[in-house]
């Protein structure tokens, strides 16, 4: 005797007390689980990239700004420019540069804000490159 010999052809018992489980409610009961709520996304967090923000040496800065000061005074012209620009991470170190074409409607300086016909608003302090 295997040890089971005595009990293998017994009919499988139905409990008179409890309704039997469904195929789905029994299933459900060996299904995984997460033991850390929340730990996938600090991983998925930690895991996205960002890059540094971009150092401009002074001879940049300086042509940065006269090219501002230029788009600046044109008023009646609305010139069509190529940005780039760095935007920061909300959430961690870094953030990522983007860049962006279409016609300066104004340039605020008081504000220190670019606007584009298309309503993107690009803060000057972040503009890391202009061309026209």
């Amino acid at each position: 005797m295997t040890g089971y010999e005595d009990i293998i052809h017994l009919p499988h018992h139905v409990s008179a007390r409890h309704p039997q489980m469904s195929r789905e409610n029994r299933a459900a009961q060996f299904a995984p689980f997460a033991a850390l709520t929340g730990y996938g996304d600090v991983i998925r967090e930690s895991a996205r990239f960002t890059e540094g923000r971009p150092e401009l040496t002074d001879e940049e800065k300086e042509e940065l700004d006269y090219k501002l000061r230029a788009l600046g005074s044109m008023p009646g012209e609305k010139p069509q420019v190529r940005l780039t620009y760095f935007v920061p991470d909300q959430r961690k170190d870094g953030g990522l540069s983007r860049t962006v074409c279409g016609r300066i409607r104004k340039v605020d300086a008081q504000g220190k804000r670019i606007l584009l016909d298309d309503g993107t608003k690009v803060d000057v302090d972040c503009v890391v490159d202009l061309k026209w």
